[in-house]
């Protein structure tokens, strides 16, 4: 038990510096490059902390491993909303005042929907894949255009700030992605190799490690983020990172691991994770909107969600003991 639970404790270590490392690295050469900062911060730094579920969701795919593939996008997603943004709302009320931010929650329960229709038929083939990938690079030309058109929006206001400067040359940024990437891929490769050895152990699938221990973990980056981001009371970006996280895992993710090997899924994944996703999407849409123009997530809204969420984990757990 000891060797699989130090691989994955110090593969999602390393995941999470080289991820860092990767981020800051792709950000100073688009900066380099002339792209402009706004659309660094929306797609480098905005999607860049989804890059642990990324790699280690397209690792379990390649090696034949679809439910921790699924379970890490789709646990993560679950973890953003109840844990996470509970937590953080438990900590601090969080407002939503960014109108791009208000399209995005309707856009991310589309989204929501579409995959579960998608995984009706017990499987994610190669054309579901696509399909899904597509509808990431819509998504995101859609996000883009619309930050490019708003930009004093509060979400952007945000974004800009966290924007890092480009003050290393070229020839550093590169070795600083390529030496992110290739950490990356290799602390998947432990990750996955140490979820599989201790679902062995204790007898239980993939599937439930990938959407505990795997997906909390590579939900580290968002938890950060989004802390730091609701102390500085930039509460849009808060929540902007957890919905931006949300829609890369359910299109970027899922469809690229889709592509590498088609999944097939055991039917609780739609009667019980999907499900819960899919609620806690709703209710946030429904707190995002609020009544009166601005919606708001409040400490009792933040304590319910979290109470959602360990109540979901002992739905998990419990018939196992």
């Amino acid at each position: 038990m000891l060797y699989p639970l130090l691989a994955l404790v110090c593969g999602l270590v390393i995941l999470i510096w080289s991820s860092d490392r990767f981020v800051a690295g792709a950000s100073a050469l688009a900066r380099i490059s002339g792209v402009p900062p706004l659309v660094i911060g929306i797609i480098v730094i905005g999607f860049g902390t989804s890059a642990p579920e990324l790699v280690v969701s397209a690792t379990s795919s390649w090696q034949g491993n679809p439910g921790l593939a699924l379970g890490n996008a789709y646990g993560s997603n679950i973890s953003n909303f109840g844990l996470i943004l509970g937590l953080a709302a438990l900590i601090k009320p969080i407002r939503v005042q960014s109108g791009i931010l208000r399209r995005e929650l309707p856009l991310l329960t589309l989204v929501t929907l579409i995959s579960v229709a998608m995984l009706a038929n017990l499987d994610i083939s190669r054309v579901n894949g696509v399909i899904l990938l597509l509808l990431f690079v819509g998504v995101m030309f859609w996000i883009v255009r619309q930050g490019l058109q708003q930009p004093d929006d509060e979400i952007l206001r945000g974004v800009l700030d966290e924007t890092p400067p480009a003050e290393n040359s070229i020839t550093w940024s590169v070795l600083i992605l390529l030496l992110g990437l290739v950490f990356l891929v290799g602390s998947s490769r432990l990750v996955v190799w140490g979820a599989v050895g201790l679902a062995k152990l204790f007898g239980v699938g993939d599937l439930l490690i990938g959407l505990t221990v795997v997906a909390i973990g590579t939900s580290l980056p968002e938890l950060a983020s989004t802390l730091v981001a609701s102390r500085k009371g930039e509460d849009d970006l808060a929540l902007g990172n957890l919905v931006g996280s949300n829609l890369f895992n359910t299109l970027g993710v899922v469809g690229i691991a889709g592509v590498i090997h088609p999944l097939g899924i055991q039917t609780e994944m739609i009667t019980r994770d999907l499900l819960v996703m899919t609620l806690l999407t709703v209710s946030l849409f429904a707190i995002g909107y609020g009544r009166h123009g601005h919606g708001r997530v409040n400490r009792f809204e933040g304590a319910l969600l979290l109470c959602s969420y360990f109540g979901y984990l002992a739905w998990l757990v419990l018939p196992k003991i």
